[in-house]
Parts: structure tokens; C-alpha cells; sequence
């Protein structure tokens, strides 16, 4: 038929960009999740034993207090979001059925199930497809926001989900991330009778999702960025706190220069998280 290869080559790149763009989206999706489990252990524990040592101290600087105090508000904001999409997506796992959030996670390529998935989208990306930051929503909202990202708009409705194979997109909302595989047959690209106009359009929804990776691929260099800061702040207050129980005595009139030079390096070290715990990366 007329225009035969041309429809066929077209649709071939199509898919090839889909697959690409699948991969690159699963490497976004588990670079948030390890993003994610890094600032919640951090939070819930690291800075915690900062917290409980600076507190045995005999006349700590009251400046200090105030490090802890913003850290403190932060880690209020970060579960405050956990809660909420814990909360709704156990309802919606009620109405649709575990299985369906199972298929989401799957078609993200995370290893836990939707709200796991959705807490780490939240909490790394700061703006719902309304425009509306994620922070400053709660409840349905939220989980809802987060669980569109994931490609589980369907499933935050009542619906049944995106099964796995089928979620070429699995973060819908940063960018507008809407093309998948199951989308283009609905809107009846492969139905079509004109194998030119079938062509066409392939091609241009092959450019798209191009411009997608890329934008998957800058969204995973920062996820990186801010994971090796996250990182490497936690190993700071790891090394510093160990050295200053192990060496410090437990009144601060009677540390050294060096024992207040490791304790202040510590404070700033819980400065500088309490900074990142809600750093979103902007798509």
C-alpha cells in the first residue's frame, strides 16, 4: 500500500522512543524512591541522635536550638505529606483493590507499592500538573497529585489503575508527561485508514517524547545531585558525632578548640540537611 514503509518505519521509532522513554522514566522513579529513603531515614534517625547528644551537653550554646527548631519545622512539612498520601491511598487501595496499586508501582519500576511510589514523587518533585506545590496540599489532593505523576490517575479516582507493561509514562505531572502506549491507541493512531496521516502523526508524538527523556534525564542528574548532598551531610554527622561522644567531655565549657570546631562543623552539617529535606527538583 502506498506509504506502507513510511507508516512502518514511523511507528517503529515510535515504539523505540516509548521503550527509551520507559527505561528513563523507571530510572527516575527508583532515583526518587532512594532519594526519598534517604531523607526519611536521616530525618528519623541521624538527626534525631544529633538532637538527644547536643541535649546531654551541659551548657550547650542556645544558638543551637534554633538549627534544631528549623529542622524540626521541615520534618513536620516532610510527614505531613507522607500522612496524607498514606491515609488516602489506603482508601483508594480499599475501593480499587491492592492489585491495582501493585500495577502502578510495577509500571513505575519501584519495588514497593503506590504509596510508597507516591511519597517519593511528592517529596522530590514540587509541582502538581495545576501548578499548585505538593507541599501545600493535603489529603486527596495530594495523593491524588502524586499518584498522577506516577501514572495512576485512573486508580486516584476509583479507577483500576495502570497495569504494568502498559505504563510507557510512569511520571505523568512534571513536565506533562501524558503519551503512553494505551493513550495513542485511544486516540486511534494505529486505526487509521491513511497510512500518511498514521506517519505524521507517529512522528510527532515521537518528538515529544524525545523531548521528554531529555527533560527524564536533567530530572534524574538532580535527583543524583541532591541525593549526593543529602549523602554526604549525613556522612558528616555520622564521623563528627561519633568522634565528639567518643572524645568530648559532656560539658561544653570544657571542650577544646577543636572539640567546639567539631561541634559547630556538626551543627552546620544539620543546617545544611534540614535545607534539603524538602529540596524539590524542578521539572
Amino acid at each position: 500500500m502506498f506509504n506502507s514503509a513510511m507508516k512502518e518505519e514511523a511507528i517503529t521509532a515510535l515504539k523505540a522512543a516509548q521503550a527509551k522513554h520507559e527505561s528513563a522514566a523507571n530510572v527516575v522513579g527508583e532515583a526518587s524512591a532512594r532519594l526519598f529513603e534517604l531523607r526519611r531515614s536521616s530525618s528519623e534517625q541521624i538527626i534525631t541522635r544529633v538532637e538527644n547528644y547536643i541535649n546531654t551537653l551541659a551548657n550547650s550554646p542556645k544558638e543551637f536550638d534554633k538549627t534544631f527548631s528549623e529542622y524540626r519545622a521541615e520534618f513536620k512539612t516532610f510527614n505531613e505529606i507522607i500522612a496524607a498520601i498514606e491515609a488516602e491511598a489506603a482508601k483508594v487501595n480499599t475501593r480499587a483493590g491492592t492489585g491495582a496499586a501493585a500495577g502502578v508501582a510495577t509500571g513505575v519500576g519501584v519495588a514497593a507499592f503506590a504509596p510508597s511510589a507516591a511519597m517519593a514523587i511528592a517529596t522530590t518533585f514540587g509541582t502538581a500538573s495545576t501548578g499548585t506545590a505538593i507541599s501545600t496540599l493535603s489529603g486527596a489532593a495530594a495523593t491524588n497529585a502524586a499518584l498522577a505523576w506516577l501514572g495512576g490517575g485512573a486508580l486516584a479516582t476509583g479507577g483500576g489503575g495502570v497495569a504494568a507493561g502498559e505504563a510507557f509514562l510512569a511520571l505523568a505531572g512534571p513536565v506533562g508527561w501524558a503519551i503512553g502506549g494505551t493513550a495513542l491507541v485511544a486516540a486511534g493512531l494505529f486505526v487509521r485508514s491513511r497510512n500518511r496521516s498514521i506517519a505524521e502523526d507517529a512522528a510527532t508524538e515521537t518528538k515529544k517524547i524525545q523531548t521528554h527523556i531529555a527533560e527524564l534525564t536533567a530530572a534524574k542528574l538532580e535527583i543524583n545531585r541532591l541525593f549526593n548532598l543529602t549523602e554526604r551531610h549525613v556522612d558528616g554527622v555520622t564521623v563528627l558525632l561519633a568522634q565528639l561522644k567518643e572524645r568530648a567531655p559532656g560539658n561544653y565549657l570544657e571542650f577544646s578548640t577543636i572539640q567546639k570546631e567539631w561541634l559547630g562543623a556538626l551543627i552546620n552539617h544539620v543546617h545544611s540537611l534540614s535545607g534539603l529535606l524538602n529540596k524539590k527538583v524542578q521539572a
